[in-house]
């Protein structure tokens, strides 16, 4: 800007010096007419070119712009190029995309370092253990961001350390040890966004990601064997689940096996002994009604199943006494 002014200044003097003057280089001297002129002249361009410089502005993607007028606040301006009043309006670009972090129980800036004056929690069940938390968020709404709240990142630090001791407090060690991380996670982003909206804080709370919860150095190895010990427990009974499931069903398949078998084995029987009634009745029937041809027929048939099965040869007793010699090895030898 001053170097603008200079390059003003060097063209009204070789301006005055073309227009017949003594051929003496004019200085700013306000005790000569000529400068004077000078000064009326440059300084309504000077403030003129400011103003016109101060009252463009540029906001880029992500970005909100917000006006104060006359220090307080007037409006938002969107991202592009925008004007706003010289000397009168005041911009603050704020970046509402930009996902920042806050870390609580510890500090990663060069080495980490643990803070146990932010780590140290008491569970439900009064015991301490040492909570690392990552915090991230942005900013959703610029204007109470900037005018609500004297110190945004110092109320979002203490608010989130207030929520994670609030929902350690109402968490067992048990379970802030092994299967309650999820839900520590949820609770204490719901208690903490509950917090910074009653503040009108203008702050949203993208996601709470928990480092660490362990129990103290001095009795940390005692808390793994316990956690060891728990891991080992539910491992077994879902072993033995898993064989459970694998075993009932086989056993229950086999029982229906055997009751099928058994019903169909039953109505065999069953239907066997009818046929066996029915047909006894007919020949005790028929027998009744005459009773040696009935039992003539009924020797023969048996006499006829019996002989039917295997080979036989049948011979009469020789009356001259000699002895008969039967070739049965060609007659049985098929």
């Amino acid at each position: 800007m001053f170097r603008l002014i200079k390059l003003i200044v060097d063209f009204l003097n070789n301006l005055d010096k073309r227009n017949g003057s003594n051929g003496n280089i004019p200085t700013l001297d306000p005790s000569t007419g000529n400068n004077i002129k000078k000064l009326f002249i440059i300084v309504p361009i000077f403030f003129g070119i400011l103003a016109v410089l101060s009252s463009i502005y540029t906001i880029q993607p992500g970005e909100v712009g917000v006006i104060q007028r006359f220090g307080k606040f007037s409006s938002y301006t969107s991202p592009g190029l925008n004007l706003k009043i010289p000397f009168v309006d005041k911009l603050t670009k704020v970046n509402v995309e930009e996902v920042r972090r806050i870390e609580i129980g510890f500090r990663s800036e060069r080495a980490r370092v643990n803070v146990l004056q932010e780590s140290l929690m008491i569970t439900k069940d009064e015991n301490i253990v040492s909570a690392q938390a990552i915090i991230q968020w942005k900013i959703k709404d610029p204007g109470n961001y900037l005018f609500k709240v004297g110190n945004p990142i110092l109320t979002i630090k203490n608010s989130a350390e207030v929520a994670l001791r609030s929902t350690i407090g109402v968490t067992k060690i048990d379970d802030a040890l092994t299967t309650g991380r999820d839900q520590i996670q949820i609770r204490t982003k719901e208690f903490l966004q509950e917090l910074l909206d009653s503040y009108s804080s203008g702050v949203q709370i993208t996601d709470v990601k928990l480092q660490i919860v362990d129990p103290p150095e001095e009795v940390k190895d005692a808390f793994n064997e316990v956690v060891r010990a728990k891991e080992d427990k539910e491992r077994l009974i879902n072993e033995a689940k898993g064989f459970y499931e694998d075993i009932i069903p086989k056993a229950r398949g086999e029982a229906e096996k055997m009751i099928r078998e058994a019903e169909g084995y039953k109505e065999q029987r069953i239907s066997t002994a009818m046929g066996d009634t029915a047909r006894f009745n007919q020949i005790y029937s028929e027998y009744r009604k005459d009773k040696a041809v009935t039992k003539s027929r009924i020797y023969l048939e048996k006499l006829t199943e019996v002989l039917q099965k295997p080979k036989k040869v049948i011979g009469t007793d020789s009356s001259s006494g000699a002895l008969n010699l039967l070739q049965l090895g060609d007659i049985f030898k098929d």
